[in-house]
């Protein structure tokens, strides 16, 4: 793709890494199809725990990891409620398994008017943490956003054939540091204090 975009493929992840030169970055957003089945405004569900290829290809290529979360993203769109179990969530999640892509009934603004529409609402997301500094070289400090902050990169040795452990061990130590961004910065934008993250 002309911008850099490549598949999310382990295939096209793993020749992004293996580039000559290193310093290339990956960016994957994890939680696919059945997050955005979630994505409601005021909940913060990420679909992460049985997502763990990301990890594997960063131990093969030793490449760093480095949690990122955005503020706002589920405040741009209303969804008409789907809770699991419903006749509504279970067409969605039939359709997503025969086309492979989920279909939320979202709706937001219009263009000249703010009652009803599909333009997302006017509303700021702010992201915390810093981009994936792979192949072993940090890219030094890089803010995602004008409000945003500077995490830290998870560093991860290059094993060539990781364990099940070692995959396990470090896919828990991102989402650890996940939950930390998560709430060192949530009072910055207004989620209260008693909101946490829920991994699934």
């Amino acid at each position: 793709m002309s911008s850099g975009s490549v598949s999310v493929s382990k295939k096209s992840v793993s020749h992004v890494l293996s580039k000559e030169g290193g310093g290339n970055i990956s960016v994957i957003v994890l939680g696919g199809a059945e997050e955005s089945l979630e994505a409601h405004p005021g909940k913060f569900t990420l679909f992460i725990r049985q997502r763990k290829g990301f990890v594997k290809i960063a131990l093969t290529h030793g490449a760093y990891l480095v949690p990122v979360f955005s503020f706002g993203e589920n405040e741009l769109f209303k969804q008409v409620s789907n809770p699991e179990g419903s006749w509504l969530r279970t067409v969605q999640e039939k359709l997503q398994k025969i086309m492979g892509f989920a279909l939320p009934l979202f709706h937001a603004r219009g263009i000249f008017q703010y009652s009803f529409g599909l333009m997302p609402y006017r509303k700021p997301i702010h992201t915390v943490g810093l981009f994936w500094a792979l192949d072993g070289m940090t890219l030094g400090k890089a803010v995602c956003s004008p409000r945003g902050v500077v995490g830290r990169p998870i560093p991860v040795r290059q094993t060539p054939h990781p364990s099940p452990e070692q995959i396990e061990e470090l896919h828990k130590t991102y989402m650890e540091e996940l939950r930390k961004l998560f709430e060192e910065h949530k009072g910055k934008y207004g989620i209260p204090e008693h909101e946490t993250l829920v991994f699934r």
